[in-house]
């Protein structure tokens, strides 16, 4: 839950456990097609994705770089708006009153009115997807909202969704649920892919915040969502986030992840609803 509004549905796709699931037999591959490094958070500090909450009514009328796979609607964006600080410059709002959630990227807000590359809307208590070969306010047309790390899960002891990362190069194709492609390399992993954390890790030496991080990893797992670099993965934008944390998830290697199969989740390839019961249950 954020601000009283589910993020989706508990049998939707970012909240399914995937550490049952087979490894993908293209695994190996993948994940070296992403490089050999360690882990990097991007968030901590003045970093991260930041996350709008309003109740305003959407009034802003957005000019789209990208207008056929964007909604058309208004946007509950104003001056309060808060837009990441970097080149993809994304806002994230979720509208209280509705609990619908709009994102956008490349956002600014000009003397002739918003514009912005892409918008997309979604209802945050359906499943439905986006038209298939859409884009979003990302690369692989799925939300960002929902793979954000955030810092008042973590403090509290449990994140249970899986996390959004990018990767260098993409494949010219995607994967359920993901709606839409941005690469050219055949062997690099599509949009959509989803990796795990292997379940025997040595968690010794990790403050026990870091291992909340590693168990998400290890039972959510990761969603490849963007182009960018191997390995970063998102976090909402805080104060809080302790130094140590940040430092200790840079210390994981990405040698310990594997690709898994999610083609079993698959209960319509036009929702994210998933086959198997939410959070491990019967």
């Amino acid at each position: 839950m954020l601000a009283g509004c589910p993020v989706f549905p508990a049998d939707n796709y970012w909240n399914t456990p995937i550490d049952g699931l087979p490894v993908h037999s293209d695994s190996a591959a993948w994940v070296g097609s992403i490089g050999q490094t360690d882990l990097h958070p991007d968030f901590g500090g003045p970093y991260g994705i930041p996350i709008t909450v309003t109740s305003a009514k959407p009034r802003a009328k957005v000019r789209f770089q990208y207008a056929a796979e964007s909604d058309h609607v208004r946007y509950p964006l104003n001056g309060r708006t808060r837009i990441e600080p970097a080149s993809d410059r994304h806002a994230i709002v979720l509208h209280k009153p509705s609990c619908r959630l709009f994102e956008t990227w490349n956002t600014k807000r000009t003397a002739g009115g918003w514009t912005a590359g892409s918008g997309a809307t979604w209802n945050l208590r359906s499943n439905r997807l986006r038209p298939r070969t859409w884009t979003s306010a990302d690369a692989a047309g799925l939300p960002i909202l929902p793979g954000l790390l955030r810092w008042s899960e973590v403090r509290k002891g449990e994140v249970r969704h899986a996390i959004r990362f990018t990767a260098p190069s993409s494949a010219p194709r995607f994967i359920w649920p993901a709606r839409h492609q941005a690469g050219d390399d055949p062997a690099a992993p599509p949009m959509g892919a989803r990796f795990r954390l292997r379940a025997g890790f040595d968690v010794s030496g990790y403050s026990a915040r870091t291992r909340v991080v590693i168990t998400a990893m290890q039972r959510y797992g990761l969603v490849l969502a963007d182009n960018g670099t191997g390995w970063y993965f998102q976090g909402a934008t805080s104060s809080r986030w302790p130094d140590r944390l940040i430092a200790e998830l840079k210390s994981i290697p990405s040698s310990a992840f594997e690709a898994v199969d999610t083609s079993g989740l698959v209960r319509s390839p036009n929702s994210a609803r998933t086959q198997t019961p939410p959070f491990g249950g019967s």
